[in-house]
């Protein structure tokens, strides 16, 4: 990353912070993924049950790997022996401490937009575990909220669409066709533009460019 984009990243994230501090997040801006995942795992206490949902963000900055090493209890559905199995884990986490997720896009207002195939992960975002901590790299931060829509869907699950065994127009194409399909990974679209309680949803943007 060069100086300038830099430079661009500070300043927008110092105004992204305003904005999501009015929607009542707690939002950070770290210039590096060195420095975001040490506020990630400051942000947990040594106490908390930690569960996650898919973030490329999170695994891409250690955060995953860090918590399941690092002394924290935790609920992870990859050690299931089966797809029921699986699920249940999934349910369980919903009643996690610490909910661990990344964001698909965020607009310069505030506004937080994720698409989920199973719903678990917005699922945990809009109630149940006591914190939820978003991951968000400032290539994800648009304009409005309309665009942060349309990033969510033409552009993360397009590209998210290529790491699964999946049929879907996207993953064929590489644009979204506003698919029916039961492979669809856009079956949630959720947009998160205020946080309750106060304070429950921790916002953690990153001045380098991660995930999709």
């Amino acid at each position: 990353m060069d100086k300038a984009e830099r430079i661009r990243n500070e300043k927008l994230g110092a105004g992204l912070i305003k904005a999501l501090s009015l929607r009542h997040f707690d939002a950070y801006y770290c210039a590096s993924c060195a420095e975001a995942a040490e506020k990630i795992l400051s942000l947990i206490p040594k106490t908390d049950v930690v569960s996650w949902g898919g973030s490329v963000t999170m695994e891409a900055l250690g955060v995953i790997d860090r918590v399941k090493k690092g002394g924290w209890r935790v609920i992870d559905r990859s050690t299931a022996q089966s797809q029921e199995e699986k699920i249940e884990i999934m349910r369980r986490a919903l009643l996690c401490d610490t909910y661990l997720t990344g964001a698909n896009a965020i607009s310069e207002d505030g506004e937080i937009v994720n698409v989920d195939r199973n719903g678990n992960r917005v699922a945990a975002m809009t109630f149940g575990p006591k914190s939820v901590i978003v991951a968000c790299s400032m290539n994800k931060v648009v304009k409005t909220a309309e665009d942060a829509t349309s990033r969510a869907r033409n552009t993360a699950a397009p590209v998210n669409a290529q790491r699964f065994d999946i049929r879907t127009p996207c993953k064929t194409t590489g644009s979204c066709a506003d698919c029916k399909s039961t492979d669809s990974i856009c079956s949630y679209i959720v947009h998160t533009r205020l946080c309750k309680p106060a304070g429950r949803i921790k916002v953690v943007l990153v001045g380098e460019t991660l995930g999709f």
